[in-house]
């Protein structure tokens, strides 16, 4: 009998210290940390653009034809007024000899409009004197009238003739004079989209034959900013960006005008900003994708901290340390802590109230601050701070604190 008795005494106070210890157990807590640090901080809008020349000409060609000659390449730089290609001028040049001879035509009718009124005129002042003379009728006057001033008639259509004909041969020569097809620009050819032998027809609308973009050296990037972006952006910013053919390397720019006409796509509002980029090595080329960082802010030498410290809240039952002190310290301080973020939704020029969290000795401490820029990891902070403070982003393994004791009457392990 006795035996059963400490066998069964054996087995109540074992089962009641694995229910303590593991109650013990489940009372740890997990603090993650992180580190207040001083340095410098950037806040950035990202964008994505594409890289362009400054000023890019497509030409065209502004007379039908087959193309003759071409005289440039991709690639090819070229000046203002070189030759690029030549259209077949064979039948306007038909047209100029032909406009040609009508003005010599119109120069002949003149010459004998001008001999038949001088001829009129003769006539007229020879019947005026015999009229004086009462030998001829006054019909006979007003007929050599009427011949004088037809005459003249015709010498002014004459010369109005010449002056259609002078018109049709500088037309005629001008459209010949575009079959020849020059640089209107100093640049480099970035595109060609015709062959020698090709016909073009510009009765409809100009076709683009060449694109030239003027001056690589100095390139702009065209970036799409979202609406909610948009209000930080100023000229003369800096810019910073990369391209995927140089992963490696950072390009700089600067921010060089903002075009008020809003791009709306599948409802998403935004702006073209442009940034002007040096490129004196000409590794930038027309048509890359550019990964565009606007730097609307820049703090140097500033306290920062893990933007996930300023967002722990700690709980009443968080707040219950081993030691069953605190508790009501903390749940204080997290209302006020709660209180400073409310009262600081809207930011000053001091920047917005905020609230960090040190744990020290079994029990967490509020450390009100000061929140000001932030790059997306990191937020600038004021206040009393030194640099290496460990301050909280949260705790685990405390959610059985608030349980009672033991069956057997023991409480939490203090």
């Amino acid at each position: 009998m006795k035996k059963i008795f400490l066998f069964l005494l054996l087995i109540v106070f074992g089962v009641g210290g694995f229910l303590f210890f593991n109650r013990n157990k489940g009372n740890s807590i997990t603090v993650d940390n992180t580190t207040v640090t001083k340095g410098d901080l950037i806040k950035a809008v990202s964008a994505t653009g594409t890289l362009e020349a400054v000023n890019t000409v497509n030409i065209g060609a502004q007379v039908s034809g087959t193309i003759k000659n071409i005289y440039v390449d991709y690639n090819s730089t070229v000046k203002k007024g070189d030759l690029l290609a030549e259209i077949d001028p064979s039948l306007l040049s038909a047209r100029v000899r032909q406009a040609r001879a009508d003005v010599m035509a119109a120069k002949a009718n003149i010459q004998e409009a001008q001999s038949s009124a001088k001829n009129a005129k003769k006539t007229r002042d020879r019947n005026k004197e015999l009229f004086a003379r009462d030998l001829i009728a006054e019909s006979e006057l007003d007929s050599a009238q009427t011949g004088y001033e037809t005459a003249l008639a015709k010498l002014n259509s004459a010369k109005a003739n010449l002056a259609q004909a002078e018109a049709d041969l500088e037309y005629d020569e001008t459209t010949l004079g575009y079959t020849k097809i020059a640089s209107p620009i100093n640049g480099v050819v970035t595109d060609r989209a015709i062959d020698e032998g090709q016909t073009v027809n510009s009765s409809q609308s100009a076709p683009t034959l060449f694109t030239i973009a003027e001056d690589l050296t100095r390139m702009q990037v065209e970036a799409d900013i979202d609406e909610a972006d948009i209000g930080q952006i100023r000229k003369a910013q800096a810019v910073e960006f990369t391209v995927d053919a140089y992963p490696d390397l950072s390009f700089d720019g600067e921010v060089d005008e903002i075009r008020l006409a809003p791009n709306t796509e599948d409802n998403v509002v935004t702006y073209t900003v442009i940034v002007k980029v040096h490129n004196p090595d000409l590794k930038l080329m027309p048509g890359m994708t550019a990964n565009v960082s606007i730097i609307s802010q820049k703090r140097e030498g500033v306290f920062k901290v893990a933007s996930s410290a300023l967002k722990f809240k700690p709980v009443t039952s968080l707040m219950e340390m081993p030691d069953g002190s605190g508790a009501a310290e903390g749940a204080q301080s997290s209302k006020q802590g709660r209180r400073r973020e409310d009262a600081g939704v809207v930011r000053n020029a001091s920047g917005t109230p905020r609230t960090l969290w040190i744990y020290e000795n079994g029990k967490l401490k509020s450390l009100p601050v000061k929140a000001g820029i932030s790059d997306g990891m990191y937020t600038e902070i004021s206040g009393d701070l030194i640099e290496g403070l460990e301050v909280v982003v949260s705790i685990s393994g405390a959610d059985d604190s608030k349980k009672g004791g033991s069956p057997f009457g023991f409480g939490p392990r203090k």
